[in-house]
């Protein structure tokens, strides 16, 4: 992907390629904005008041003039940019100059049923915000149902109504506006190429294969975090009868061979950041600062990988950091801070029941941003050491006890004396 430097006086314009509307707003701040964060949505919508009367394009404009505009800098303008791009609201072009010039065509956000159908975006949406309130955003955007059974339809057809007569053809040649939405790219790991190579013909016809599935595969490769091995596995138990590959099969598969390998549960959060909504401001060059946006931009598979330094993270802590992420439903920043504290406090060791007392804590506060995290952590850690000072040394049983005084009789003082004489 090309990168290029973008200066406020580089010029733009926005072209829109669909038909947008009213719905689509809502579209966009239920289902994207959990993913792409406030500022990307706001730049989209940006982009869609500078358009003319009929929504076709904008004047041209400056970026320095979006900047002022939003009141953002302009590398936050570029992260937002790129965000809409990845998730396909943007396609992005450049026409280099003295004076550079982009085009930006926006395009319209999948229908509810795409976008909760799509093997990422939708799992994403989910881990984002929750079960609840993924639960919320389905039944908003369900139709309600109605039982017909005792109703007959009488709707009438076309050819009742109208009587279609030969006329001058008319010219259809020219570009009709349409709905347009774009894919979601992903770069994969997986080398489908050679998995598919090592299929025999007669086993699965390879030709038969559309692009629509190629992009599905890759599409579950990327959610379920499967390997080459684990991908063959999956459409190997997805052929058919007729040696061709059944999309819903490969769901499953999917599905099952991840639950299988991690104890029943969905695609977690373990390899996945802090939420955009949730993250601090970018701007302050503090130490704390740089500690928070580590904390932010790392998955808590990546961070406790990281002190392990080129070792495999053991199943056990893989699986504390499931059910932190799916049971508890911590965010992956908090879960990053929870890590961080328990190996400074004991003694580099994740102890499961310690793990899941401390988490717990930190799920009860309420706590969904790393500052917040950090805060309850510092706090923590404050009145460890305050109840270690405080703690008194065991004293002997004898300690309280009175002890009666006798006086030592004449012959015992001499004794005594003579004993120490011996001494000096």
């Amino acid at each position: 992907m090309l990168k290029m430097n973008v200066l406020p006086a580089d010029t733009y314009i926005v072209i829109n390629k669909s038909i947008l509307s009213e719905q689509d707003r809502k579209i966009v701040i239920m289902l994207y904005q959990p993913i792409i964060g406030s500022q990307a949505v706001s730049l989209y919508f940006t982009f869609w008041s500078y358009l003319d009367k009929n929504e076709l394009f904008s004047e041209e404009w400056t970026h320095h003039h979006l900047m002022t505009n939003m009141g953002i800098k302009l590398d936050e303008i570029i992260e937002a940019r790129e965000k809409l791009e990845a998730i396909g609201l943007l396609k992005t072009y450049v026409k280099k100059e003295n004076v550079n010039n982009f085009v930006y065509e926006m395009y319209a956000p999948l229908i509810p049923t795409e976008f909760i159908n799509n093997p990422i975006l939708g799992i994403t949406l989910y881990n984002n915000v929750g079960k609840k309130e993924y639960e919320k955003i389905i039944t908003y955007f369900k139709l309600p149902k109605i039982n017909l059974k005792e109703y007959e339809d009488i709707t009438v057809l076309f050819s009742e109504v109208f009587d279609v007569k030969a006329k001058d053809t008319i010219l259809t040649d020219s570009e009709f506006r349409s709905r347009q939405t774009r894919k979601l790219n992903i770069i994969s790991k997986i080398d489908l190429s050679g998995i598919l190579g090592l299929l025999p013909e007669e086993y699965l016809n390879v030709r038969s294969i559309t692009q629509d599935t190629k992009d599905l595969l890759y599409k579950l490769s990327y959610i379920y975090n499967l390997d080459d091995d684990n991908l063959l596995e999956v459409i190997r138990n997805s052929i058919t009868e007729k040696c061709t590959l059944d999309k819903r099969k490969l769901r499953e598969q999917a599905r099952k061979l991840y639950e299988f390998e991690h104890s029943g549960s969905l695609p977690s959060l373990i390899y996945k950041n802090q939420p955009e909504y949730l993250r601090n401001k970018v701007g302050d060059t503090s130490k704390r600062a740089k500690i928070i946006y580590t904390f932010e931009t790392t998955s808590p598979y990546t961070f406790l990988a990281s002190k392990y330094k080129g070792g495999k993270v053991p199943l056990s802590e893989v699986k504390l950091l499931e059910y932190l992420a799916i049971d508890l439903e911590l965010k992956p920043g908090v879960i990053n801070v929870v890590i961080d504290y328990i190996l400074r406090i004991n003694n580099n060791k994740l102890t499961k029941n310690f793990v899941i007392t401390v988490a717990a804590q930190f799920k009860k506060s309420g706590v969904e941003t790393v500052e917040d995290a950090m805060k309850l952590a510092e706090k923590e850690y404050k009145s460890r050491n305050t109840k270690k000072e405080k703690k008194e040394i065991k004293k002997p049983e004898w300690f309280h006890q009175k002890i009666e005084k006798n006086e030592a009789k004449e012959e015992e003082k001499e004794e005594l004396s003579k004993l120490l004489e011996e001494f000096r």
